[in-house]
């Protein structure tokens, strides 16, 4: 009987070094394709001829007097305060661009906007505009007038 007992504690052993060796070997596997994957990302983010910092700051600055306005004259229909309305479409318009900067592979950050009351019905908003990638920083002055 004692044979037995024995014999079954042998087969439980080796089902647990089958699996200690199957995990073993499935650890080795994910980290050489983790690593192959960082190997092969490695040029892209460090490529001297890409230009995403600098397509993506022009493509904000063309895009963003359009969406300041149009968003500040959706929150002036529902009845909220010019100046408050420009804040809240700004506002509005750094969180969308954030998110679209993740999707890219870039940070786009829009800084130290101001509003100023022109004439009652138009508005000089003026701030910075900071977009960088892993290698690369470009911050610039914007400055453009919305009809609100």
């Amino acid at each position: 009987m004692m044979y037995a007992r024995e014999s079954h504690c042998t087969d439980r052993d080796a089902g647990q070094m089958l699996l200690a060796t199957g995990v073993v070997l499935l650890l080795s596997l994910l980290s050489m394709a983790v690593f192959s994957v960082k190997v092969a990302g490695i040029t892209q983010s460090t490529d001297s001829s890409s230009n995403g910092v600098i397509q993506t700051t022009n493509e904000v600055i063309d895009a963003i007097p359009v969406l300041v306005e149009n968003r500040a004259i959706v929150w002036i229909d529902a009845g909220v305060e010019r100046l408050e309305a420009a804040q809240l479409s700004i506002d509005s318009v750094h969180d969308d661009l954030l998110h679209h900067g993740e999707l890219r592979g870039v940070e786009v950050k829009i800084l130290n906007f101001m509003f100023s009351d022109i004439d009652g019905s138009s508005m000089q908003v003026t701030g910075e505009l900071g977009v960088s990638d892993s290698t690369t920083t470009l911050q610039s002055n914007v400055s453009f007038i919305i009809s609100v």
